[in-house]
């Protein structure tokens, strides 16, 4: 598609901020009124639309992607999408290790135990621990706990939150990363030790460090669009 506008502003209004392209609003692919709830976050889109060049790349606008999704789809049914979060606490991968003795299990207690404790002192709950891959479920009352924790959250934290647990494996990971101090590179590693390990030992594929770079990259960015979107 061509460029079909010269000029990119940001508004603020009752509701909050919004994009102009030549003083007209945008709207959502859904075809609401794109209107986010801090300065920095439609600064950030502004800045999509700003880097445009004479044609316009779709695949260049990952905020907007992730805004319209927050308003057209979490804000109007949020738990649709807590339903689909949750899953990543039942089978966290920060939560099932190698066994006892093996070389990788040092690393993951070393890397994972102080994630899972701090999550567990910050929610005030205990999750299991599992060596191997057989399922091992949490306590009711920590699902509880993390159900009621995703609930306090606004659509635009949420749609950040499904995309880290997705990129992590893990809710434990996509939470952590929401704090405005995070290591993001650290805590994408984690999450991802294993794969490293396993490249560590038997070399990379060229291929598997492009997705790895990609995962991260896409991490980063869900983590940048949560923190903006408080402004």
């Amino acid at each position: 598609m061509k460029r079909f506008y010269r000029e990119v502003t940001v508004r603020e209004d009752a509701d909050g901020w919004q994009v102009m392209l030549d003083g007209r609003p945008l709207k959502t692919q859904g075809g609401a009124q794109q209107i986010v709830p801090s300065r920095a976050l439609a600064d950030m889109l502004a800045a999509e639309w700003d880097a445009q060049g004479d044609k316009i790349d779709p695949q260049t606008f990952p905020m907007r992607d992730m805004t319209d999704y927050a308003i057209d789809r979490v804000a109007k049914d949020p738990a649709a999408v807590i339903a689909s979060i949750l899953p990543y606490a039942e089978t966290d991968t920060l939560c099932y290790r190698a066994d006892d003795g093996d070389a990788l299990r040092e690393r993951q207690d070393e890397a994972w135990e102080p994630l899972v404790c701090d999550a567990e002192a910050r929610l005030g709950c205990r999750f299991s621990r599992a060596a191997g891959i057989v399922f091992s479920a949490h306590p009711p009352e920590t699902m509880a706990a993390m159900h009621a924790e995703l609930e306090a959250m606004d659509a635009f934290t949420l749609a950040a939150l499904q995309n880290l647990a997705s990129l992590a494996a893990s809710l434990i990971a996509g939470l952590a990363a929401l704090s405005p101090d995070a290591d993001v590179e650290a805590l994408f590693a984690a999450a991802n030790l294993e794969e490293d390990w396993q490249a560590q030992q038997w070399g990379w594929d060229g291929d598997a460090l492009a997705r790895r770079g990609s995962r991260e990259a896409g991490f980063r960015l869900a983590r940048d669009f949560a923190l903006a979107a408080r402004g």
